[in-house]
């Protein structure tokens, strides 16, 4: 089945933003919602989008979606949480940031920061803090990963393991109800869950659209966490589940 031009905008307008809403879409195209409605249900037959309440998301899978794709997607809202995470990280500390765009969009912010120890296994985030003069940069060791500068692998763990660190910035592809943190390289899960046993503070920065998202790699729980940022609020019984684990919820609007 191909694509009218109607499904190929509203793909991208997915791809932007994580998700569309059909009352949105409506009143964009300026047709009925029953229009939309046919046209994320071809979507979803064709495999592009998986239909939630009110609207579609882009489909999970066992693979992620394209790094400039994610690096585009909800651009605006990371840029606020990597505000307020930033924000928390004081002056002279010792920081790991790991793989993911909203790492990176912390790194941005932390150009004004000064006497930081930053270790990471992340080409982007070094690259961009080499702007911060005041920044000590570190690079594990590892294989690098093209698709998007990460760098991985046993070599990565050990060099990790040589450090204490002040906080942890670390981000996912997903979060599931229970409140699992969840990706899909599973050489990439062993790096972070030993980035967060070797942080006395772990910092979680994740957007809304990965509440939305599945992925079959667990790396760890909010438990482990000690600061969630993120832009909408969770589920209520996830929300208390936090309450109980002692993990800060940080939501970014």
């Amino acid at each position: 089945m191909s694509l009218s031009f109607r499904q190929s905008d509203i793909l991208e307008i997915a791809k932007q933003d994580g998700r569309v809403a059909v009352e949105d879409l409506a009143a964009r195209f300026e047709v009925t919602v029953q229009t939309i409605r046919r046209d994320l249900s071809d979507l979803a037959d064709m495999g592009k989008l998986d239909r939630v309440h009110g609207g579609a998301v882009l489909r999970s899978g066992v693979s992620n979606i394209g790094y400039e794709d994610r690096r585009a997607l909800n651009a605006e809202i990371k840029t606020r949480i990597a505000q307020a995470c930033a924000r928390d990280i004081p002056d002279g500390a010792s920081v790991f940031m790991n793989i993911g765009t909203s790492t990176e969009a912390v790194a941005r912010q932390l150009l004004s920061h000064k006497d930081l120890m930053v270790v990471t296994n992340n080409m982007n985030v070094a690259n961009i803090l080499v702007e911060n003069a005041h920044c000590q940069i570190v690079v594990a060791g590892g294989v690098l990963r093209r698709s998007d500068g990460g760098l991985i692998g046993n070599l990565t763990t050990s060099t990790i393991e040589q450090f204490k660190f002040d906080y942890a910035v670390i981000s996912c592809s997903a979060l599931d109800a229970e409140g699992d943190l969840l990706d899909f390289d599973f050489q990439e899960v062993h790096v972070s869950q030993t980035i967060i046993a070797q942080a006395r503070h772990v910092m979680l920065a994740a957007d809304s659209s990965k509440f939305q998202r599945s992925a079959p790699a667990r790396i760890a729980s909010l438990s482990d966490v000690d600061v969630f940022y993120t832009d909408a609020q969770l589920q209520r019984s996830l929300v208390q589940k936090c309450a109980d684990w002692g993990t800060r919820l940080e939501i970014c609007t």
